[in-house]
């Protein structure tokens, strides 16, 4: 007997707060990979906090989405094992995509190839998470519709690595991360769509959502955990609120990088001539410090 399935138990809360952890995590993502491009001598720290919160940003929203999932007449459990797996298998490609445009050149070749090996990872991370629930019954899939939400995990994937590596102002990444959210949440009810229960043993009668939602919760913990650190380090970032016109300025007159800076800035180097002047700070054989340096060295 195929039984009625439901992504919406709770109505249109779970979608909702899946749509805006699944911006979060972009968010925190497309700033991470702007701020590695800027720093390169910390690209590696700040691509691999990138993609960690990408990564759990997605999968976040998978599992939050989840608490809405029901099957009538049957009982919804997950396998904790897999359900942790699927986290890190979205971590892992989502690594090896945010490497390639943080490494190499964002070429339309390498975009692509990243694109696909992160929205394929996607697609595997949600497949997989579906493959933790236990019922009492079979879950099958519609292959056409499967096929679907691949590519559009595919192209979501790939748009959120276009954005990472051309958009760099602050308001143009956060309304990038909005639709990035809606490719995400969209890819996620697609796959459901896909999704139809066979039941193959006696009803259970009506489903547990205490016990589920506590499960899932529990599950949920770290990942926020992790997005909360990320969220703190970004925010207190020098650079967050750097835009695209004053890092060109930057980048093509890299000589001027310290002009401007408060008269707080201690010059460094040799001290016998007395004192320096801030612009003095653009010589070669002087070295200017910034109070917040030692701090933010560390990432």
């Amino acid at each position: 007997m195929t039984a009625t399935v439901s992504n919406f138990q709770y109505g249109a809360v779970t979608p909702i707060a899946a749509y805006l952890m699944a911006c979060l995590g972009a968010a925190l993502g497309l700033r991470c990979t702007t701020r590695s491009l800027r720093r390169p001598h910390h690209r590696a720290r700040w691509l691999s906090l990138g993609a960690v919160t990408l990564g759990c940003g997605i999968w976040t929203m998978h599992f939050i989405a989840m608490t809405g999932f029901s099957v009538q007449g049957a009982l919804v459990r997950y396998d904790t094992v897999t359900t942790l797996l699927s986290l890190g298998v979205a971590i892992v490609f989502v690594a090896i995509g945010v490497s390639l445009v943080g490494y190499r050149a964002n070429s339309p070749a390498n975009l692509g190839t990243a694109g696909a090996i992160t929205g394929i990872g996607v697609a595997g991370m949600h497949y997989l998470g579906m493959a933790a629930i236990r019922t009492t019954g079979t879950i099958r899939y519609d292959a056409l519709t499967v096929a679907l939400s691949v590519m559009v995990a595919v192209a979501a994937a790939s748009a959120a690595l276009w954005a990472a590596v051309s958009i760099h102002g602050l308001w143009s990444s956060l309304g990038a991360s909005l639709v990035m959210g809606v490719a995400v949440t969209g890819m996620h009810y697609t796959g459901m769509a896909a999704v139809s229960v066979q039941l193959t043993g006696q009803a259970g009668g009506t489903q547990s959502g205490t016990s589920l939602l506590a499960f899932l919760m529990a599950m949920l913990v770290g990942p926020l955990i992790v997005l909360l650190i990320a969220a703190v380090i970004i925010m207190f970032d020098p650079d967050m609120m750097l835009g695209d016109d004053s890092w060109n300025e930057r980048a093509a007159h890299p000589q001027h990088a310290h002009r401007g800076r408060p008269r707080s800035l201690t010059p460094t180097g040799d001290r016998s001539s007395g004192a320096i002047a801030p612009d003095d700070c653009t010589a070669p054989t002087t070295r200017c410090t910034d109070p917040s340096d030692g701090f933010w060295r560390a990432f």
